[in-house]
């Protein structure tokens, strides 16, 4: 009981000397700040009203980052399904899962930004580069997701197969994927939302979508353009967001 405490005293003493070192060693000028209100100011002024001329860039390029989203999500699920079935502690042998979920690991760390940026230098500007990006980067992912529910269905029924001579495919077809397909469906919906949000930010470097047209305009000082993608992205978000709840739920 004493360690107990002890460990929780040195993690809060660690946690605060973080936030103090940060602190110390970041260069954070509120006045800074404050003096940079008339600048905001000005900068949302400029946004105001958003300009409606550009509805035809809206809708196009809000097509194509649903494409995007679309076909990554739908990359990420053909390449997640095999792995996540390697990465499963319950379909094979530790010297295959660890491996796999290594793999895993590293794709995930690598930030979906830098992902687009190699694609784009290596396949050119548009949707391409960010489908691959998207299919890449939520792979690391979604497999894991499917590794844990894989390993999170109840043994019984496996354990039946097994002791009738069924082989790894037949108890995954019988026992396990009437228990995990729920689970299944919520983490490639859940998937499906992350990815669109970040297919928004993927023009940003030449990948493709709705994002483009927000760095045009930013970059060319048309802030009422940009004002009215931006909202066009946030009722995106909104609607995507209250479809995917509705699907949750169906599924769950």
């Amino acid at each position: 009981m004493a360690f107990r405490g002890f460990g929780g005293f040195a993690t809060s003493g660690l946690i605060a000397a973080a936030i103090l070192w940060s602190f110390a060693t970041t260069d954070v000028e509120l006045s800074r700040l404050m003096s940079a209100g008339p600048r905001i100011a000005d900068f949302l002024g400029r946004m105001f009203p958003p300009d409606p001329t550009v509805m035809a860039e809206i809708k196009k390029g809000s097509a194509e980052t649903l494409r995007i989203a679309i076909l990554g999500t739908l990359g990420a699920v053909i390449l997640s399904v095999p792995l996540g079935i390697l990465a499963s502690e319950t379909m094979v042998s530790p010297a295959v899962f660890r491996p796999i979920r290594t793999l895993l690991a590293f794709i995930r760390a690598i930030p979906l930004i830098l992902v687009a940026m190699l694609m784009v230098g290596a396949v050119g500007l548009g949707p391409l580069p960010g489908i691959i990006a998207v299919a890449f980067h939520a792979t690391g992912m979604l497999a894991k997701f499917y590794a844990e529910a894989i390993d999170g269905v109840s043994r019984a029924p496996i354990a039946a197969l097994e002791s009738a001579g069924a082989g790894p495919l037949v108890r995954l077809r019988y026992a396990i994927w009437p228990q995990m397909a729920p689970v299944v469906a919520r983490d490639t919906i859940f998937r499906f939302e992350l990815n669109l949000r970040e297919s928004l930010i993927l023009g940003i470097v030449g990948a493709g979508g709705i994002g483009f047209y927000i760095q045009t305009y930013v970059r060319s000082f048309q802030y009422d353009k940009a004002a009215s993608v931006t909202i066009a992205v946030v009722v995106m978000v909104i609607a995507i967001e209250a479809i995917n709840v509705a699907l949750r739920r169906r599924f769950t």
